[in-house]
């Protein structure tokens, strides 16, 4: 088999991309509009409409930039967004992005409508209307190099740099051949291995860019005097935060990277990325980096990724919001243990039972299932978690010489 010979339909979008669902995404631009925004996508009972939302009130760049990049994801069809009224993200901005976009959109105050019964009343039937009109989305043929895939880790054993980390790894290097876009992340577990990441800098901009971005990271370690190493990694059977980071790393592959990219930032041509998710010099002491593992999946998300890989030698239940999460382990004890959560069993391979190789060419096979339709382990549980947190980072990578 052949990446390239791996064919399904999508869904046109105005901009030229191509999405693997058609989801009406429902958004809450406040804390205080999440219980109504959370009862309409509860009450439409719909696999295909979804919540996402901020809970601050007041303005946050990297938050607003998020939820816009996600109403242009080409999974979404659709966008309704709830506010309260009083909060700084005003929805009608959203619903205008979206209308922009050429998606059937709409937006509310939930004061205006005269409260809760209303306001749920009011979206039900704009959440209805919406799912009528995605009846008439343009389907088109999609393949390999129209996939943008994302992959992070989580619970790392010491199965994920021996297996689950490598499967995503050799499946990144077939992707990127296909001329598809991968993107990888968490920076922050590259601890020792700057003249690894360096040297594979597609460009000599892309190598500045490495650089600055790890530079960064490290910095940011140091000054909240945490490395992303936790108990959990330690029982696991990691020792030390460059063993870990050997295991995370490996998960790119072994092509080059073309250049950095930052949370909502879109890759400009295929290949493979590097995702900077860490706060901006500035602010070092606020937002933290990584503070879970859905925060992380909704920055690979906010990157245009249609399915992100979540790898995880422990384990992890979670989805995520607008694009499928199809769930990794190199751990063939914990794919046993938790198979209702666990989509991919790389541990296969060191029971001998395969290749790498092997496995990536059916891991390359699960994305097109994915792709086309088949829903992974969270989306047929109901698991859409998503965390937007307050946090700073300005648009482009900033290189030493700039700052």
């Amino acid at each position: 088999m052949e990446l390239k010979d791996l064919r399904w339909q999508g869904y046109a979008r105005a901009d030229g991309r191509k999405g693997i669902r058609n989801k009406v995404l429902v958004i809450y631009t406040v804390e205080c509009a999440s219980f109504v925004a959370g009862e309409i996508v509860r009450r439409a009972a719909d696999s295909e409409v979804e919540l996402i939302g901020f809970r601050g009130c007041t303005d946050n760049e990297y938050a607003v930039r998020m939820l816009i990049a996600m109403i242009r994801h080409p999974n979404v069809g659709a966008v309704l967004a709830v506010g309260l009224g009083c909060e700084y993200v005003q929805p009608e901005w959203l619903a205008d992005i979206a209308k922009k976009e050429g998606k059937p959109a709409d937006w509310m105050f939930i004061q205006n409508e005269g409260g809760t019964v209303q306001a749920i009343e009011k979206g039900l039937a704009a959440v209805r209307d919406m799912k009528r009109q995605l009846e008439n989305t343009p389907r088109v043929e999609m393949g390999m190099q129209n996939l943008v895939i994302g992959a992070e880790c989580g619970g790392s054993d010491y199965t994920s740099g021996l297996a689950g980390n490598v499967v995503v790894g050799r499946f990144f290097d077939k992707l990127v051949d296909a001329g598809g876009t991968a993107i990888f992340e968490e920076i922050v577990e590259a601890v020792g291995l700057i003249d690894l990441l360096e040297k594979r800098g597609a460009t000599e901009q892309a190598k500045r860019e490495i650089r600055a971005t790890y530079d960064k990271a490290l910095d940011y370690c140091k000054s909240v005097r945490q490395y992303s190493v936790s108990p959990g990694n330690f029982a696991g059977g990691l020792s030390t935060i460059e063993e870990k980071s050997m295991g995370a790393v490996v998960k790119s592959g072994t092509r080059p990277i073309q250049g950095v990219l930052k949370v909502s930032g879109r890759a400009p041509r295929a290949g493979l990325w590097l995702l900077d998710s860490t706060p901006d010099p500035h602010w070092m002491q606020f937002g933290i980096t990584n503070p879970n593992d859905n925060e992380g999946l909704m920055d690979l998300i906010s990157c245009g990724s249609h399915i992100v890989f979540l790898v995880t030698g422990r384990g992890n239940v979670v989805g995520s919001a607008v694009a499928p999460c199809v769930k990794i382990t190199g751990n063939s004890a914990t794919y046993k243990r938790m198979e209702g959560d666990m989509d991919f069993n790389a541990g296969l391979v060191l029971e001998g039972a395969c290749s790498q190789d092997e496995l990536a060419l059916r891991l390359a096979q699960m994305v097109a299932d994915t792709a086309a339709g088949k829903m992974t382990k969270s989306e047929a549980l109901g698991h859409k978690e998503y965390f937007i947190p307050y946090k700073y980072q300005e648009k482009d990578v900033v290189l030493p010489c700039q700052q």
